[in-house]
């Protein structure tokens, strides 16, 4: 057959004159039936085909049970040392005596004789065994590849609920090669004869990964997605520890997430397709090389190189690699180290490079069980003698070419000074005085926008090639330069010779002989165009900075001049009415966070006395601006004899129409001295706090927004009957809050702290301003009441 062919069955050996006789006994009747089409006796004929169908069916598995059966007496006659016919007696027997068929009793025997996967999978049940026994007689006499994939969906995968299956033969590069396939369409294979490398499939992840996946995404590029568009199942075909194909079987519904029953038939039938692969009829896109040309190819090399083989282990699996060969630059030493190699010829790579259990070890496993090439640069490798090297290992046949290249280490430090040059946009040059010739590299041919095959431009002609304005500069530099004979470093502008212009910095010195003669000039450009224009932009922002500064301190302390104009005495006093009242404000330590915080305590023409705090939201000129705004608008408001309720929603309306949207937080309450009753009300503000009898707690939650929020917002009113000696605290937030707690844990302590003796009011209002630790350097309002 020739390589990467794929056609149907061409014949069984064990029930093929069975298939042919029951075979053609079915296509005559199929004929006959065609001929009578249209006469009465059409259904009976068709009922004839039916039947001589099933009968091929059916005599397809007898012959497969008989091959299982031969099989176990084949076994009986080399263990007990018997004749046929004996064999076939004590096969009976021991099939009467064990109450099973003689088939059961087969699939046991051959078995317990083969100890392979396919006897683990069928371990406990007696149908799986001499489904997949079937499938592998079946398979071993098949005559190619296209058969085994037959045998496989029909004894195996088809009890299953599998519908297809592909067997792919590994080709060189990790590319793929459809060996054998089974319910799919001879088109659908036809377009699937051949996967190259890099291509994402099923059976690709299969092959790279060296493992069984399930696959559920819908979207990758596989064989018959539309015959078997349900589940799918892809495992690696390995043979002595080389991957050498993959079998893909499809479902066309979803499967259970990696049943363990159908994963253990599924690794049997792999098995069994190593063994079919590695038979003569294997497709191969290409002969593969002989050990002998493997071994010429790397005496060809001009670098370090070793051919290896896989030794596999007693389970089969690689577990070191045999050195079959050496090349002519390591048996002259050259990239190796000496010590080492007495242990190569013909020694295994792990006892010889007992370092190569790393990362270099498994890639080597890697590429002899995927066929995928391996390539790095600059790869830490224990065989170089300077320890790193460019490594390159692809797999040829049975065996491994690893070669390597090493790293000089002046070419090392060569490649990294041009790599950061060419970072640092900076190029050298050297001339020599004597010999007039320049030496420039290719980085600053690149910065004066010429090709490496330009004649580079003397150090003394620079003016040429500079903006004018900068000719002064050049020639002080030049001077030092080639005059004094000192280092000297100067700037100026590059005129290109392609229009662009750059800003550059030039650096040079002097190199002198030991008898003091003048024998060289090096230095070199930088382009510092960037840094340039950087520093420019930087000048102008910092030039806008220092204005925006200069205003925003302006407008601070205009807020802080126009709110100390309007707030009254921070440590103001009144007694009047029964009243004692005390205020305190704090304003921020820092002029930007000047805010819209007001306090205000004045006695009414109705004879009663209006209390209230409040904040704005913001700082600087609008908080102080709006403050000033709500401030006396609510004494103006207050005037009407108005409920502190009315009052809030008459303030709210200011905020939100008068003072340009601007919203606030607010606390109004009116005391009447007659009654000492204190009706308030509160816009969004935290609540009073009362003090009586040694206690303290605060005033319920009326209900109330923030002002400015709604137009129609709707404020309740709370009142409290109050008694000789009772105080009353009101205050902004500022006083408490604090950024590494929440609010209320914040009340919670400034409830504590009031509720401590104090001897005079204003002693009351100092502790709290003291011993309320917020740390938001936000305004402070405060006011206490006492009544006397």
């Amino acid at each position: 057959m020739k390589a990467g062919d794929v056609h149907p069955p061409t014949g069984d050996p064990v029930n093929g004159p069975v298939d042919s006789a029951v075979d053609s006994a079915a296509d005559s009747a199929a004929d006959s039936a065609a001929d009578a089409a249209g006469e009465p006796g059409l259904d009976r004929l068709a009922l004839t085909v039916e039947r001589l169908r099933r009968e091929v069916e059916r005599a397809r598995r007898d012959a497969d049970d008989r091959a299982l059966v031969e099989m176990a007496k084949g076994v009986l006659i080399e263990r007990l040392r018997c004749r046929p016919v004996q064999a076939a007696e004590q096969l009976a027997l021991l099939a009467a005596k064990a109450g099973v068929s003689q088939l059961e009793l087969a699939a046991d025997v051959v078995r317990e004789i083969a100890d392979d996967r396919i006897g683990e999978a069928g371990r406990d049940d007696p149908d799986v065994a001499i489904r997949l026994r079937a499938a592998e007689s079946a398979a071993l006499g098949a005559g190619d590849i296209q058969s085994v994939a037959l045998s496989l969906l029909e004894h195996a995968l088809t009890p299953l609920g599998a519908t297809a299956v592909a067997i792919w033969a590994a080709a060189p590069g990790a590319a793929l090669t459809l060996a054998g396939y089974a319910g799919f369409g001879e088109e659908e294979a036809r377009r699937w004869r051949h996967v190259p490398p890099g291509v994402i499939t099923p059976a690709g992840r299969a092959l790279v990964e060296r493992r069984m996946v399930w696959h559920t995404d819908p979207g990758l590029p596989a064989i018959g997605r539309q015959t078997a568009a349900g589940g799918r199942v892809t495992v690696p075909i390995t043979a002595r520890g080389r991957v050498t194909g993959v079998l893909e079987i499809g479902w066309p519904h979803t499967l259970p997430p990696r049943p363990p029953r159908i994963e253990r038939q599924i690794e049997a039938l792999a098995e069994l397709c190593a063994h079919t692969l590695d038979a003569p009829f294997a497709p191969l896109t290409t002969a593969a090389p002989t050990v002998s040309e493997i071994v010429d190819l790397a005496d060809a090399l001009p670098d370090p190189a070793l051919v290896l083989r896989a030794e596999p282990d007693a389970y089969g699996d690689v577990a070191d690699f045999r050195i079959r060969h050496v090349n002519e630059r390591l048996t002259r030493g050259d990239g190796l180290l000496l010590e080492a190699y007495p242990l190569v010829a013909e020694g295994l790579l792990l006892e010889a490079y007992p370092r190569a259990a790393g990362g270099l070890f498994a890639r080597i496993e890697h590429v002899h069980a995927t066929g995928e090439p391996f390539r790095a640069e600059r790869m830490p490798l224990g065989l170089s003698t300077t320890g790193v090297a460019d490594v390159s290992a692809t797999r040829h046949g049975d065996v491994v070419l690893l070669v390597w290249r090493d790293h000089d280490q002046d070419a090392r430090l060569a490649g990294l000074l041009e790599h950061a040059q060419r970072l640092g946009r900076i190029g050298g040059f050297e001339e020599n005085p004597i010999t007039g010739q320049i030496t420039w590299n290719a980085q600053l041919y690149s910065l004066y926008g010429m090709t490496p095959g330009d004649r580079p431009i003397p150090l003394e002609r620079l003016r040429d090639h500079a903006h004018p304005d900068d000719e002064i500069a050049i020639g002080r530099f030049l001077r030092t330069v080639l005059h004094h004979r000192r280092l000297a470093a100067t700037a100026f502008r590059l005129e290109r010779p392609d229009g662009v212009a750059r800003h550059m910095r030039v650096v040079a010195e002097p190199v002198f002989g030991p008898d003091g003669r003048l024998m060289a000039v090096r230095g070199a450009y930088q382009d510092i165009s960037s840094q340039h224009w950087t520093e420019v932009a930087l000048s102008v922002t910092r030039d806008q900075l220092a204005h925006t500064e200069q205003q925003s301190a302006e407008r601070n302390r205009l807020a802080l001049q126009l709110q100390q104009a309007i707030m009254p005495p921070s440590h103001g006093r009144i007694d009047s009415l029964g009243l004692r009242i005390a205020v305190r404000y704090r304003p921020a330590q820092k002029e930007h966070l000047v805010g819209g915080d007001w306090y205000d305590a004045v006695a009414l023409p109705s004879n009663r006395v209006l209390l209230s705090v409040g904040d704005v939201a913001g700082h600087g000129v609008e908080a102080a601006t709006g403050m000033v705004i709500l401030r006396n608008a609510l004494r103006g408001l207050a005037t009407t004899g108005a409920g502190p309720a009315q009052l809030m929603a008459w303030l709210n309306l200011v905020a939100h129409h008068l003072a340009d949207r601007m919203t606030a937080t607010a606390v109004c309450g009116l005391y009447d001295p007659p009654t000492r009753v204190l009706r308030w009300a509160r816009a969004g503000h935290l609540p009073p706090i009362l003090l009586r009898a040694g206690g303290g707690s605060e005033l319920p939650m009326v209900k109330g927004p923030l002002l400015g929020a709604f137009t129609d917002a709707h404020y309740e009113e709370g009142e409290l009957q109050l008694q000789v000696e009772d105080t009353l605290l009101l205050y902004t937030d500022g006083l408490i809050e604090r950024r590494d707690h929440n609010l209320r844990h914040a009340q919670d302590r400034l409830l504590a702290i009031a509720k401590r003796t104090a001897a005079t009011l204003d002693h009351r209002l100092d502790d709290l301003l003291t011993h309320c630790n917020s740390d938001t350097d936000d305004d402070t309002c405060l006011i206490g009441v006492h009544l006397s």
